[in-house]
């Protein structure tokens, strides 16, 4: 193969992708002129004339949008079939496009007619003679990789050029973005892609086997074969910390599909984030199925503080609610339907006790209309029904247990005393009660299912003074002003903005299963009640330390839904020297993992320092050193309890400061670093779905026994790089 050979062909992809990009062009100011006439139609003065407004500018700015998306590798496959089948080459892209004829000028990757480019294999090429990836920067072709599928039909001596789409793919640096490898998928991740729409498609496989680009790739699938169903009801994309959510977010906007919600387990709530981790031991009381339990009990108790009774003279009786009285009241109340839904029917339910107490002649002569006139136009009534059962908001209740008092009575059966303990030193020790952790939120999302929202005000409760009266408010004015008091300036909290109603996704994507607790397949459940679901693990690499009460909340969360199964067996990532180095430790402390086969090899075996005698100048080596040996990311994995001061001794580096951009330190891992950012420091959860060109882990036994399932974590850490592994002890 000839340099000049390269670039004959290079320069005639070149030529085609101008065309194509020459024609997304041309698409564009197609759908600007489509938006202005949209607007224009808007002044035609009637009722028509703005729906077609609407209609036109929604469906121009859903092009505009896609097609700003689309530039990035706009062109990246090629086919050429069979001569006697189809004598010209089919190009595959992001999005599909037609010419100034209407005919096909690149097929959108998800259509039917693309499906070949990934299932044909040398052993059943299916009409395909020569497979080419086209690698762009930009708008510039900078490499063709191409595989010969069937030699016997390459009659016209078609050129073989590259080592292959695949290898070329991994052997690329990293950066702090996923990339979609649309290009390379191959045979067994492409069946799990377009697998049947409906029930659960599970994604199982090791690490490096590209579960989680398969299942990316699979939600915009969705999206291009069922548009209506999936962008009307919406995607939800479900992933462990917000690290990993924008290391992927570029991926689904890259492959022409932007309505998708991308979450992390912080967010899933609307309107509430967190990127803070509670203790292992803290984390493994919250995200028990037991907290379901003492939600549902803190749910039902009287807000602490609210008047115990109230008494009233009328008309020669005495009227009094007694505590005896008012909890059978309430107990009543609870039975018909959740705390707040019940708002309509509390001052109605006390003026019946208290009518029922009307036993004198004037009282019983003046006849209950006239009764509920002095009661209503009683302000000590009034407020005693606005203080007894107030409209709640779930951070409301949820701070009602920091007393010990009331968790030790509602916890009674369901805590043992030393998890109360844990959870009061946690809730406790912040001094804003909205500062959340990512493992409280589970349970406010679980209390605001049990409080339930405050109903909506119909048109002849308006201006019915008991509605008035019961706080019968939007859900978006629950925000008390003792919450904005206490939310920080530039803090992400608001509580959340929509009816639990609208909570439902037509598809829950989620990533990294394996580590969800039992309260979080709860919370992320009820957004996939009427979904299809794409599910992404590996048990092996797991940080619940109760497997069998997470997959009965999974199994819940997913009951009756149809199963579809796929298992990835390729390790892609990993050179084959690091994986063997991760499979043997695997093995060492007997986790049943399974074990994928690497493909690749380097030639360079892990590195293990120590012990040593000077760690921070031991990691300063090993970072250096690796800093030199490869072009990409580096992940520098730290046990929590020393995550502060290796960010510290990063930063005073000037090894590194003075190599920018190639090497910059992030000072806090709960914040994806920027694009320039080259070293990053993270513990052992944090990397949970990411990859880096080499990884330096500090003090990897520190990393095992900082919890119950910390060799599950430090084997996640080891699986982490694709060029080079380092361990520094």
């Amino acid at each position: 193969m000839t340099e000049e050979l390269v670039e004959q062909e290079i320069a005639a992809e070149q030529e085609f992708v101008d065309r194509v990009h020459r024609q997304l062009a041309d698409a564009g100011k197609a759908a600007q002129e489509l938006a202005r006439e949209g607007h224009e139609r808007g002044r035609l003065g009637h009722e028509g004339g703005l729906v077609e407004r609407d209609a036109m500018v929604f469906q121009a700015a859903k092009r505009l949008a896609q097609l700003d998306a689309a530039h990035e590798g706009l062109v990246f496959g090629r086919l050429d079939l069979r001569p006697d089948l189809d004598p010209d080459p089919r190009y595959v892209g992001r999005i599909g496009l037609r010419d100034d004829n209407r005919d096909s000028l690149l097929i959108d990757w998800r259509a039917p007619a693309a499906a070949v480019f990934y299932q044909a294999t040398a052993a059943e090429p299916q009409n395909v003679v020569r497979r080419r990836v086209l690698r762009s920067q930009g708008t510039t072709v900078v490499s063709v990789e191409d595989e010969l599928l069937d030699a016997e039909g390459n009659v016209d001596d078609l050129p073989i050029l590259g080592e292959g789409a695949l290898m070329a793919q991994l052997s690329r640096a990293r950066d702090r973005t996923m990339h979609s490898i649309v290009a390379t998928i191959q045979a067994e991740q492409d069946k799990a892609i377009r697998a049947p729409s409906r029930g659960v498609t599970t994604i199982s496989g090791g690490p490096g086997v590209g579960k989680t680009v398969v299942a990316l790739h699979r939600a915009a699938y969705l999206l291009y074969n069922e548009r209506r169903r999936y962008e009307t009801g919406g995607v939800l994309v479900v992933g462990p910390s917000g690290v990993f959510m924008r290391y992927i977010e570029r991926v689904l906007p890259s492959l022409g599909e932007t309505a998708v919600a991308l979450r992390s387990l912080g967010e899933v709530v609307d309107g509430v984030r967190s990127t803070r981790h509670d203790e292992p031991t803290v984390a493994d009381v919250k995200g028990s199925a037991r907290m379901a339990e003492l939600m549902r009990r803190a749910a039902r108790q009287q807000a602490p503080g609210s008047p115990a009774e109230f008494r009233l003279y009328w008309y020669d009786n005495n009227l009094v609610l007694d505590r005896g009285l008012l909890g059978r009241t309430r107990r009543q109340l609870m039975s018909q339907g959740r705390r707040n839904q019940q708002l309509p029917r509390v001052g109605r339910t006390l003026l019946d006790s208290l009518w029922r107490q009307v036993r004198s002649e004037r009282g019983r002569d003046r006849g209950r209309e006239l009764f509920e006139d002095d009661l209503l136009g009683n302000d000590d009534f009034l407020d005693f029904v606005a203080a007894w059962w107030p409209p709640l908001a779930a951070i409301d209740v949820l701070t009602w247990l920091r007393d010990p008092e009331l968790l030790g009575r509602i916890g009674d059966g369901v805590l043992n005393p030393e998890e109360q303990r844990l959870l009061l030193k946690s809730w406790s020790g912040r001094t804003d009660p909205k500062d959340l952790s990512i493992e409280d939120v589970a349970l406010l999302d679980e209390l605001r299912y049990a409080i339930g929202d405050v109903p909506a005000r119909t048109d002849d409760e308006r201006d019915d003074p008991l509605t008035e009266l019961e706080g019968n408010v939007n859900v978006q004015e629950l925000m008390t002003a003792s919450d904005r008091e206490y939310a920080p300036s530039g803090r992400a909290w608001a509580p959340p903005t929509h009816s639990i109603e609208d909570d439902g996704f037509a598809h829950v994507l989620v990533d990294e299963a394996q580590d969800l607790t039992p309260m979080q397949w709860r919370m992320v459940g009820r957004r996939g009640r009427a979904a299809s679901w794409t599910i992404v693990g590996d048990p092996a690499q797991s940080s619940w330390p109760i497997p069998a009460e997470s997959a009965a909340a999974r199994a819940e969360a997913l009951a009756g839904k149809a199963l579809h199964e796929f298992h990835l067996s390729t390790n892609y990532r990993n050179s084959s020297e690091i994986y063997a180095f991760a499979a043997s430790y695997a093995e060492r402390v007997g986790l049943d993992a399974d074990l994928p086969t690497a493909v690749r090899s380097t030639g360079v075996e892990p590195r293990v320092v120590g012990p040593v005698a000077d760690l921070e100048a031991a990691v300063r080596e090993a970072v250096v050193e690796v800093a030199g040996q490869v072009g990409g990311t580096i992940g520098v994995v730290v046990p929590v309890a020393r995550r502060s001061d290796v960010n510290a001794w990063l930063a005073s580096w000037p090894e590194l400061a003075d190599d920018a951009p190639s090497a910059r330190a992030a000072v806090d891992s709960s914040v994806a670093p920027s694009g320039e950012d080259r070293v990053v420091v993270l513990t052992g959860l944090d990397t949970k779905g990411l990859e880096f060109d080499a990884i330096v882990v500090v003090r990897p036994q520190e990393i095992e026994d900082e919890s119950a399932t910390g060799r599950s974590t430090l084997y996640v850490v080891l699986t982490r790089a694709t060029q080079l592994l380092t361990t520094v002890s």
